[in-house]
């Protein structure tokens, strides 16, 4: 069974950091595409960022690049989100992701199967 267990969320002011980090067990996450997505409330749930199985590609949306930092560790099942100059639009529930199998396109939300219950971020102004 595979579980996914976000951590790090909470309250920051504006241009504040939080580093959100998520556990996994149980299944292909240590040799698969693995993201961050976030959701608010009525809307839909988008891409953050996400990582190759050998963090040897990233990408970002276009609205967290240059703020925020993906990176893994395989041999300990983590993934983590560095978040820094946090603003307002940035709070959301924070959700960790990983695919059943590797893909290229890290953007693509509906290829990532596995997923946290989400981890909430408020940034205040």
């Amino acid at each position: 069974q595979v579980q996914l267990a976000e951590s790090g969320g909470g309250l920051v002011q504006t241009g504040g950091s939080l580093r959100l980090s998520c556990a996994t067990s149980g299944g292909p996450c240590s040799i698969s595409t693995m993201g961050w997505l976030r959701q608010t409330p009525g809307k839909e749930r988008e891409f953050v960022a996400g990582i190759t199985w050998s963090s040897s590609r990233v990408d970002y949306a276009d609205s967290v690049k240059g703020r925020f930092t993906i990176s893994r560790d395989n041999a300990k099942r983590t993934v983590s989100l560095e978040m820094n100059n946090l603003k307002p639009e940035d709070t959301a529930v924070y959700y960790c992701a990983c695919a059943a199998e590797p893909f290229s396109s890290l953007i693509a939300t509906a290829k990532y199967d596995y997923w946290g219950p989400g981890t909430q971020v408020t940034v205040s102004s």
